[in-house]
């Protein structure tokens, strides 16, 4: 969602973080004193600061007065946090063993509204006036995508990890807030149970904009993310009153997942941006579970973009290139399981091999490197998948599953071109640990390169670490820090391949359109606390960070020879769990080296929706080339 640069939009923004700050802690209070006449005075001078704001807001709230209806409309004073089951960070596949292979006589499936409603209390209902009119303005999700999720069916043997592997599937559905897969203990019998699944849902219609009154500039954003409680979305971002090269820029997209109960997805999408252009369709299923045997994909797409040239030191603006081509796209991929001997359990261990091929063909070539040609890949892998349940990641309390295990894939391809032919070798190695008390620990190293006459060409290492400490917690408040390493190292790649350190893929809040090399390194320091205070549903985080990042040219260079670019920066997070916008993050951010011939400020204030830091799953994904970026 981007910030609005409008100054009365920012005043009201401003207005809204003082009430923050003043209002505390709205939504995780405890109930309210008893108001019988033996009840003991509250001693004030003992109570917390935030309970004193909150105590004087609640009595001005009961006044008959407009600030004390205004306050009674927005505030809710009588909503604690919820106990939320089985998130001590144990295994989920160990839920439910005593269950395995028992018939499932029926199920019951109840879905919940986005608003007022708790899937761990399921007598709650929506209370507030805001509550009750959202709901009214949001169709809640047909049951049966709830059932063309499940992995288990009525009448069915209930195998191993269909339970916790289908309750993750739809927590990890982006329509959903969270799921429940409850098994009803009072009339489990030693050969059968009844299952009871609760989800509740987000508040799918969501929207985003920005003005600029000085230049008339801005930019506006739709999306519903489950259109008629169908479970179709639908994107669409239009900016206008752009400076160059061209004062417009649209983009959409359409897409249907689990299409008839085969997990099969389809997207459609359309991009218009002033230096990438693409239109595309693809059919996808992935290795959604850890027991899938088949996933594969096929689809074209047709992409014009302007790739950024070397820069030289006399350049003061960018030097572009254009490329434009068609592109057809298959793969396929089966998943075996090793045999085991214990009827109750299911070895997470899956050995995997794929086939792709990409037919790609270029009717504007920047350079004599683009060729048309067709690659084949064949890759094989071992993947073991685990999960954990934990909170306060990512989200702002809700339920987030941690992913940890192995993956080791080797690939070999061929590619024959209409000007040379040459050949490809990759090999990737990935792994990550978690435990309650010392945090998370992943690691990921990777090389790719094409083999050409006997020369290793257009090679990359990829070289990654993150660690996140475990929640530190002192009251309603919460800490937790994250540090995240990276390394991309490129050999013998043509020159019009660049890496930069912008935003992501380096420094965030930092942009420089003329500092490019092909040997990078990063780290990235964040700490995030959570705190008490809550608006109109909006949870709030602050957040502390440090990054560096080196960056060299030429095959032979160190990045660690150059000079480092640091930033610092602080901001403030905040989210509703229950709608779909994004996270909104307001940060400064400080650099105190600017690259040469760039007018660009040191203290630069900026809006994000992305989390810097993101989970790599284990599951094994499509054969291909790793992207140099």
């Amino acid at each position: 969602m981007a910030f609005p640069r409008s100054p009365i939009l920012c005043c009201i923004i401003a207005c809204l973080m003082v009430a923050w700050l003043w209002a505390g802690n709205v939504q995780a209070q405890e109930l309210p004193p008893r108001r019988d006449s033996l009840a003991v005075p509250v001693d004030t001078i003992k109570q917390k600061f935030d309970e004193r704001v909150m105590n004087n807001l609640r009595e001005i709230s009961e006044r008959k007065t407009i600030m004390g209806k205004l306050l009674k409309a927005i505030l809710v004073f009588d909503r604690r946090d919820e106990e939320v089951l089985g998130l001590d960070a144990e295994l989920i596949q160990r839920e439910y063993e005593r269950h395995n292979y028992k018939v499932v006589r029926n199920i019951r499936i109840m879905t919940l509204d986005a608003l007022g409603y708790s899937i761990n209390d399921t007598t709650r209902v929506p209370r507030s006036f805001l509550e009750k009119a959202g709901n009214s303005l949001h169709v809640k999700t047909r049951r049966h995508l709830v059932r063309n999720k499940l992995l288990f069916e009525r009448m069915e043997p209930l195998e191993p990890l269909a339970l916790v592997e289908s309750e993750r599937l739809l927590r990890q559905t982006e329509y959903l807030l969270d799921a429940r897969i409850i098994v009803d203990e009072r009339t489990t019998t030693e050969d059968s149970v009844d299952v009871l699944v609760i989800t509740k849902d987000i508040f799918s219609l969501g929207g985003s904009g920005s003005y600029t009154p000085s230049s008339g500039a801005g930019r506006v954003a739709l999306r519903e993310l489950n259109f008629l409680g169908l479970g179709h979305q639908i994107r669409g971002s239009y900016r206008f009153n752009m400076n160059a090269p061209r004062s417009w820029e649209t983009t959409a997209g359409y897409t249907v997942e689990n299409i008839g109960n085969t997990y099969i997805t389809a997207d459609i999408n359309y991009f218009d941006q002033n230096y990438y252009k693409e239109r595309s369709a693809f059919l996808r299923r992935d290795f959604f579970a850890t027991n899938t045997r088949y996933a594969g994909a096929i689809g074209a797409s047709k992409i014009d973009e302007r790739l950024l040239l070397p820069p030289v030191p006399e350049d003061t603006i960018q030097r572009f290139a254009d490329v434009g081509y068609n592109r057809q796209d298959f793969w396929l991929g089966r998943s075996f399981k090793f045999k085991s001997y214990n009827l109750g359990f299911e070895p997470r261990g899956r050995l995997i091999t794929a086939l792709r091929v990409i037919n790609t063909n270029f009717y504007t070539k920047p350079t004599e490197n683009f060729q048309d040609n067709i690659l084949g890949i064949a890759s094989v892998g071992y993947s073991v998948r685990r999960y954990y349940k934990d909170r306060y990641l990512y989200g702002f309390g809700r339920t987030e599953d941690v992913p940890a295990g192995t993956l080791a894939s080797i690939s070999y391809g061929y590619e024959r071109g209409d000007l040379f032919y040459r050949r490809y070798f990759g090999l990737d190695l990935s792994f990550a640990r978690y435990n309650k008390e010392f945090g998370y620990l992943y690691g990921r190293a990777g090389y790719g390169s094409f083999i050409r006459g006997g020369t290793w060409e257009q090679g990359l290492l990829e070289l990654e670490s993150l660690y996140f400490t475990r929640l530190y917690e002192n009251g309603n408040w919460k800490l937790r820090h994250f540090i995240l390493g990276r390394g991309t190292i490129g050999v013998n790649r043509n020159p019009e391949e660049l890496l930069s350190i912008n935003n992501e893929e380096g420094l965030r809040g930092f942009r420089s359109g003329l500092l490019r090399g092909n040997r990078r390194v990063v780290i990235n320091y964040e700490a995030n606390l959570y705190t008490p205070f809550s608006l109109f549903g909006f949870r709030l985080a602050t957040l502390a960070f440090a990054d560096v990042a080196w960056l060299s040219y030429g095959n032979k260079t160190s990045p660690f020879k150059s000079t480092p670019y640091p930033g610092f920066g602080v901001g403030i997070r905040f989210r509703n769990e229950y709608l779909s916008f994004s996270t909104i993050q307001i940060l400064v951010g400080y650099y105190p080296k600017i690259p040469a011939n760039e007018n660009f400020n040191n203290l630069r204030i900026y809006e994000s929706s992305r989390s810097y830091f993101e989970f790599e799953d284990f599951r094994f994904k499509q054969p291909g080339i790793p992207e140099f970026r």
